[in-house]
């Protein structure tokens, strides 16, 4: 079976996009979570400095935002259903895997 040059540059870029899970706490201490390729950029729009209408509705009274947690997966379809998950958990459970994330984070650091 021969390999067709457009399946092999879906695969690449594929392989080169990156997807992640994100949270982010708002001004008012509310949690939110998406979905983003790039996560900087996603916060920036969250927080109208690429554009004042960016960002999610959601996001845009409670500026400005920041990240607390991002976690890469391995493709859209993971990142979404991660996404998913993570919006099902009460607020007591995204802090903890906040706190969780962070503390592994300042070990690696350290």
């Amino acid at each position: 079976m021969t390999a067709s040059p457009t399946r092999d540059a879906v695969i690449l870029y594929n392989k080169r996009m990156s997807h992640y899970v994100y949270i982010v706490r708002c001004f008012d201490g509310t949690l939110y979570t998406g979905y983003a390729t790039d996560v900087e950029k996603r916060i920036r729009q969250h927080n109208g400095e690429v554009n004042e209408k960016a960002g999610a509705r959601y996001t845009r009274g409670r500026r400005p935002v920041t990240l607390q947690y991002s976690e890469m997966c391995v493709s859209r379809s993971a990142a979404l259903k991660r996404e998913a998950v993570i919006k099902k958990l009460k607020k007591p459970e995204k802090l903890l895997l906040i706190e969780l994330f962070n503390n592994n984070i300042s070990h690696k650091v350290s």
